[in-house]
């Protein structure tokens, strides 16, 4: 497996670029961090396998207890080695909970180009959610590269996979296939959503949440400079209220700060927080009920961060929308 640790992109915006270029391939820096947690699997309560074929997997949470150090890893590796991210104590109201704090300067290629949850992958009974660096390789979807510009080019394909099983090889080789990278430099990470490292990893999308919502909105994404966030990381409740609980950490309580050079985000400033959303207001498991349990009649809108503060640097302005919802936050996570 070779290892070019970096590529030479075109710039999408001046401030991307060092000396005319981008140095970045996701799927590389990735491979990095997913060689550490393999060397370290023990420390980080998660089990390494290779497969016949001879593709890696990591199982954080599947049929292991996975923590906090196997979070960390997840989400890093899902922005594709381009944010960091801390944990600490705060307060939901009265009850301490641990908080997740996330940040990138590429907000644009680690949110949208690797961490979006944009590849579906089914075999057989096997289905996962696919996000992570392998999704530059694959183009899932294709529009998303299109509009940040960004692909990579790399023999190894990183994915974080959202799943309750262990991918097989089959499973691994359709990845492989998609990616155009021999199945041996397949890399997978796994994690239930009703895990510990499941719930960190989702509330360490918060940041991406509101990346997505302006990519929704039609913004140009790529102007966004730095991009920093924090969610609470939501109780393991089950696997019946997984996704809304995971989800209500940061449509009720995520807190998103952007910087970027970008006047016209005066226009889209209302309706980036989920309150904007007319679904807002429960907790997602009760709004999913009511929807006869189908997703798409939900408001896609309601899928974005509580709070959003913007310091645009061209005006020097300072924007603020949204706000936290302690009520609903504490309903959701089963303390009200």
């Amino acid at each position: 497996m070779t290892h070019n640790h970096y590529l030479f992109v075109k710039p999408i915006t001046e401030s991307y670029s060092l000396g005319g270029f981008i140095l970045v391939s996701v799927n590389e820096l990735g491979l990095d961090l997913f060689e550490e947690l393999v060397e370290n699997a023990d420390l980080f309560n998660v089990a390494y396998h290779e497969l016949d074929n001879g593709s890696r997997v990591v199982d954080c949470g599947v049929s292991v207890p996975g923590g906090y150090g196997a979070g960390d890893y997840f989400t890093r590796i899902c922005m594709g080695g381009l944010g960091d991210i801390a944990f600490r104590q705060g307060m939901v109201g009265n009850f301490p909970m641990t908080f997740i704090d996330v940040n990138t300067d590429f907000p644009a290629i680690s949110c949208l180009g690797s961490q979006k949850a944009g590849w579906t992958i089914k075999h057989e009974k096997f289905f996962a959610m696919g996000s992570g660096p392998a999704r530059a390789l694959s183009l899932q979807p294709k529009h998303t590269f299109e509009v940040i510009d960004y692909e990579d080019e790399s023999d190894c394909a990183v994915i974080c996979l959202e799943a309750d099983s262990l991918p097989s090889g089959a499973v691994m080789e359709m990845i492989a296939e998609k990616c155009k990278v021999d199945v041996a430099n397949v890399c997978a990470l796994v994690a239930p959503t009703s895990s510990l490292v499941g719930s960190i990893q989702v509330a360490g999308r918060c940041v991406e949440t509101t990346i997505f919502k302006l990519n929704e909105l039609g913004f140009d994404t790529r102007k966004i400079l730095a991009a920093a966030g924090s969610a609470p990381i939501a109780p393991v409740r089950g696997p019946k209220l997984a996704m809304g609980v995971t989800n209500d950490a940061t449509i009720y309580h995520g807190q998103i700060y952007l910087t970027m050079n970008a006047p016209e985000i005066v226009d889209y400033l209302e309706k980036i927080p989920s309150c904007s959303s007319n679904g807002y207001g429960k907790p997602f498991n009760e709004i999913f009920k009511e929807a006869g349990y189908d997703f798409y009649k939900i408001d896609k809108s309601l899928f974005s961060p509580a709070e959003v503060t913007i310091n645009e640097i061209s005006t020097g302005k300072v924007y603020h929308v949204g706000k936290i919802d302690t009520d609903v936050t504490l309903k959701s996570f089963g303390l009200a």
